[in-house]
């Protein structure tokens, strides 16, 4: 453990410190974890770039700071005043525990508290293009890691394959821990009603719109497939993050897709849905499979690490080659083929799996154990970590 004196939060309170890049990190895949640390008597505190949509996590009970992130930016003087800022806060505040998420804070979070002997708990929600590309990328975004996790206390991965890639460059001590992603609310994500057998077979891509979600081969096979089914319909949700407006605006014209933007509440689109289509390149484990599988929903995805722990092959759903257009347009006309009750009872599977093997409440109590673990250290030590 660590050695550090931290200061003890309001009323003697143990402190926990989150750092994230965005609110959805927190709001929308591990607000039951914050809620579940405030009702333990934990202050929390939560680092990330202030918006619109902040304010639901400070109406948990938390504080928050904002400190904007540019999460693709990659220059090193932005990204040295990141750290400096991280250890600034991590400095004044001196939690007795920091929780970090997604790649910068992961890295500059996570050497800002080791930097001031404060523990810390890091999670890898995926390895993202630079280290998936290969290359020097790769070997920079790994060595950052290796920089920013020397003193880790716990890194938690969301699959097999990226704690391979940490164990075999000597990451994070060996310190690991897999968790199923970050579980599914299966209260929130209800079963939802399937389409009528009469309605048209409708479809749903629900992601960042950007080409290592899969957009391209997505709008290449609602192309195809609408040919030769003209009454399908192919819904898209989620922020335009890459130069994709005009095209998806285009296809929107003439049919062949509905873009719906970013939506705060996917559920009304995917009640009306039989299948989300997930063509990803790459996943930590994708929340978006595990949500819809929870709502009782077929699900054809990427055969990928993230997807395939969610998707079992002909009986929750289908996976396909990641780049592969005509696998992918094989998969969704399979689907359509199926008889109703078969569609039926995939979508019944996945959600029986989802409530066995994914459910956040298994999630969150793996964090709880491991901060208790932590703060009970320090107790009975008495003098720090």
């Amino acid at each position: 453990m660590c050695a550090s004196a931290r200061r003890w939060g309001q009323a003697g309170m143990k402190t926990v410190l989150v750092i994230v890049n965005h609110n959805m990190t927190i709001y929308n895949f591990r607000k039951e974890l914050v809620e579940r640390l405030i009702e333990e008597g934990y202050r929390v505190v939560v680092i990330l770039p202030v918006t619109e949509e902040t304010k639901k996590i400070a109406d948990l009970g938390c504080e928050v700071i904002d400190v904007p992130v540019e999460r693709r930016g990659t220059n090193p003087v932005h990204d040295f005043k990141l750290f400096l800022t991280y250890r600034k806060i991590v400095k004044k505040i001196r939690p007795d525990v920091v929780l970090t998420y997604t790649i910068k804070p992961n890295v500059y979070g996570g050497l800002a508290a080791g930097s001031l002997k404060i523990p810390y708990i890091c999670t890898i929600t995926g390895l993202g293009v630079a280290i998936e590309g290969g290359g020097i990328l790769k070997k920079i975004s790994l060595m950052l890691y290796k920089t920013g996790l020397f003193r880790v206390e716990k890194v938690f991965f969301q699959n097999a394959e990226n704690r391979k890639v940490f164990e075999e460059a000597g990451i994070g001590r060996g310190r690991y821990e897999l968790v199923n992603g970050s579980g599914v609310n299966i209260e929130e994500f209800n079963r939802i009603s399937f389409p009528d057998a009469e309605k048209p077979v409708e479809f749903v891509f629900i992601s960042r719109v950007q080409k290592a979600k899969g957009i391209d081969h997505f709008l290449e096979m609602a192309e195809q497939i609408r040919k030769k089914y003209p009454d399908t319909v192919f819904h898209i949700l989620g922020f335009c993050e890459e130069d994709y407006k005009a095209r998806l605006e285009e296809l929107t014209k003439k049919g062949v897709i509905c873009y719906h933007g970013m939506l705060q509440d996917i559920r009304p689109v995917l009640g009306r849905c039989q299948c989300l289509v997930h063509p990803s390149f790459h996943e930590g484990m994708s929340n978006v499979c595990m949500e819809a599988a929870a709502a009782g929903r077929v699900v054809i995805a990427s055969n990928i690490s993230g997807c395939r722990e969610i998707v079992e092959e002909g009986i929750t759903g289908f996976l396909v080659e990641p780049g592969n257009t005509p696998d992918l347009v094989r998969a969704v006309e399979q689907f359509l083929n199926l008889r109703y009750n078969k569609k039926m009872q995939m979508g019944e599977n996945g959600r029986m799996k989802m409530r066995k093997e994914f459910n956040r409440k298994n999630v969150v109590l793996k964090y709880m154990e491991e901060i208790k673990k932590i703060t009970d250290s320090y107790d009975k030590e008495g003098t720090g970590l």
